[in-house]
């Protein structure tokens, strides 16, 4: 009969004289359900032909099997995401497509957290994936405090809040600055990205420690930060140039200032590697086809994009919260 035709979960909520929810969890087999409710209604459902399709489930399961990479909002003129950030987005949209989600590139911000509502709560996304170098203390405590599942890359929480990726920067800065100690210099220059981040900070910790090591005091004049682009690291170096003009080795927080940097240094005359040696940080794809090839401190972008991706699914299956660290290496090239 025409009123028994079932096309929807409320007509066989009706068929079966229980709740829309009920027959949503029955079909989704929670546990929620008694075993005899469940055959009852699976029953009636299997009956008029009912399929429940996929969007409908996940809707009923709040799954999208969506996952939003947050970014800033930059101004037009800026040209971002650079090439680390895509290389950590290939890793993470490959392992992703492997697990059955898929990525939404969002851009947000600084001061805004309405975006947790708009699309966690509209049901568009399961969970976020975060960079330290575009997230703010706002952002993190919204998320924390909502038990939002979320991982963040570039900054190890004081305890296991929430889950991250990190590459060990500690280490990585002394490592760059012990090979630039190696090749025989002693003025070394460190070119940061933005000073309040504290991948920059460890990154500074190592290269104060290595020149600790060495028996080399500090100088403050070999110090400058940027904003990891290339154009930035050109400009930092031109600054540090004209107050140090004895440097003889840089180490970069980013491959794309050492890049920068090199052509400041060669517009000033100063060859790489043998007036200047220059340590990079990330080994992304370009560094090893440079002008000389870049020596730089590997932390590959797929495979962080791939830990990141694993660590979220982890949680938003499991609820485990991980706290991941990736050993930094040094690459040998021509540039130091």
């Amino acid at each position: 009969m025409a009123e028994d035709r079932v096309k929807t979960i409320v007509d066989i909520a009706r068929l079966a004289g229980v709740s829309k929810a009920t027959v949503s969890r029955a079909l989704n087999d929670s546990p929620l359900v008694s075993a005899a409710t469940r055959g009852r209604i699976l029953a009636i459902a299997q009956e008029h032909g009912f399929e429940m399709n996929d969007p409908a489930r996940r809707l009923s399961l709040r799954q999208s099997n969506v996952v939003a990479l947050v970014t800033y909002r930059y101004a037009p003129s800026v040209k971002l995401p650079d090439a680390f950030v895509l290389e950590v987005m290939s890793g993470l949209t490959a392992s992703l497509h492997v697990a059955g989600y898929d990525l939404l590139v969002i851009q947000i911000a600084p001061g805004d957290t309405d975006w947790v509502s708009r699309y966690r709560d509209s049901g568009r996304v399961e969970g976020f994936v975060l960079l330290a170098a575009q997230c703010t203390r706002e952002h993190l405590a919204t998320l924390s405090g909502r038990h939002i599942p979320f991982v963040l890359w570039g900054e190890q929480p004081d305890a296991h809040e929430y889950c991250s990726v990190t590459g060990d920067s500690l280490a990585g800065g002394r490592i760059a600055t012990e090979r630039l100690l190696e090749v025989g210099r002693r003025r070394i220059a460190f070119l940061g990205g933005l000073p309040d981040e504290a991948e920059v900070k460890d990154r500074h910790g190592g290269y104060l420690a290595a020149l600790a090591a060495a028996g080399l005091a500090p100088d403050d004049a070999l110090v400058a930060y940027g904003d990891w682009r290339a154009e930035s690291g050109q400009q930092v170096m031109e600054e540090l140039l004209a107050r140090a003009p004895d440097i003889d080795g840089v180490f970069a927080c980013s491959d794309l200032m050492a890049l920068g940097a090199i052509d400041a240094l060669r517009a000033h005359g100063l060859r790489v590697p043998d007036d200047v040696a220059v340590v990079g940080y990330d080994d992304v794809a370009l560094a090893a086809h440079s002008d000389p090839p870049l020596t730089t401190i590997r932390q590959s972008g797929p495979v962080i994009g791939r830990l990141l991706a694993e660590t979220l699914i982890q949680h938003l299956r499991t609820g485990a919260v991980a706290n991941v660290s990736i050993p930094a290496e040094l690459v040998v090239r021509g540039s130091a």
